[in-house]
């Protein structure tokens, strides 16, 4: 397999990205490298939020440790329904963790229902937990979309544009290769390449943005609840765009439309309708801020 990776418009060429790294005979991928830093600096974030605006940070370890067991549990169940076909003859694959197959929407959900479980038997404010745990969600995102960097997955169709990605045809699966980017392969020093919108990328840059814009919105939220709302909506927003561009896309049985796509739609209108409501009903309050968590 050929280990290059190249950003030809941004004169990037990266000779040799491997995907693992080995101890001993045991090979360790980068992929699952990557979304561990992301799980770890989530969690000092929200750790770091909680302190600040009057919180117990403990509060968000004990909830970490539960949570990500329940993200990876349902990001992987969410993955697997809709990729159903590629497991239903070997169901010991399910377990296979270490190429890859987690989809985010599976975690958020498993996550929003480990999180609602938890504040009733905590005794806590659902939207309060909600609110801070989510910026450290957010951050994960942003790191973790960079295993699929490694892994040389979740790419979109051809591009040419400033941020286009050569990725050798070896060293990607021939299901994500669409007729386009087969018509537009091109070869150099012998080596063919697709050239792809890098969509992992695009996400990464999109929550980067939106974390900072939470950030700063934080204090001036109406209501508890209302900062995962405004994460819900503004992710959604960016991941319908980007999921469109993908050509791996988890498709709904029967329908063949994208179910992120969906997913996605489905909540920006929720978590608008839910923001609206919400601030008629706190119209009078001065903010929900800092002073308030």
């Amino acid at each position: 397999m050929d280990y290059n990776i190249n950003f030809p418009n941004l004169h990037i060429y990266l000779d040799h990205v491997g995907k693992s790294i080995n101890i001993g005979n045991f090979p360790i991928m980068y992929y699952g490298i990557i979304i561990a830093c992301g799980m770890m600096a989530g969690l000092w974030l929200a750790c770091f939020w909680a302190k600040r605006t009057g919180q117990n940070p403990d509060t968000y370890i004990d909830l970490a440790i539960i949570a990500i067991i329940c993200s990876l549990i349902g990001a992987r169940i969410y993955y697997v329904i809709f990729r159903w076909d590629n497991y239903r003859d070997n169901l010991l694959e399910i377990f296979n963790l270490r190429g890859g197959g987690l989809a985010i929407y599976g975690g958020v959900i498993a996550a929003i229902i480990t999180v609602f479980v938890f504040s009733k038997v905590k005794k806590l404010p659902f939207g309060r937990l909600c609110d801070t745990a989510g910026l450290g969600l957010i951050l994960g995102q942003v790191i973790g979309r960079w295993g699929n960097f490694f892994n040389r997955e979740a790419f979109g169709g051809y591009a040419d544009n400033l941020f286009a990605m050569q990725l050798p045809v070896s060293a990607v699966r021939a299901s994500d290769i669409t007729e386009e980017l087969w018509e537009n392969v091109i070869t150099i020093d012998g080596i063919a390449y697709i050239q792809v919108h890098p969509t992992f990328l695009y996400e990464s840059l999109w929550n980067l943005v939106l974390l900072f814009l939470l950030l700063v919105f934080f204090h001036k939220r109406k209501f508890e609840g209302e900062v995962f709302l405004w994460y819900l909506l503004g992710y959604g927003v960016g991941r319908f765009w980007i999921e469109s561009l993908r050509t791996d896309q988890l498709l709904i049985p029967g329908i063949g439309y994208p179910v992120s796509m969906a997913v996605a739609a489905l909540l920006v209108v929720v978590s608008l309708i839910w923001i609206l409501v919400g601030r008629l009903k706190n119209k009078g309050v001065k903010d929900a801020g800092f002073e308030n968590s």
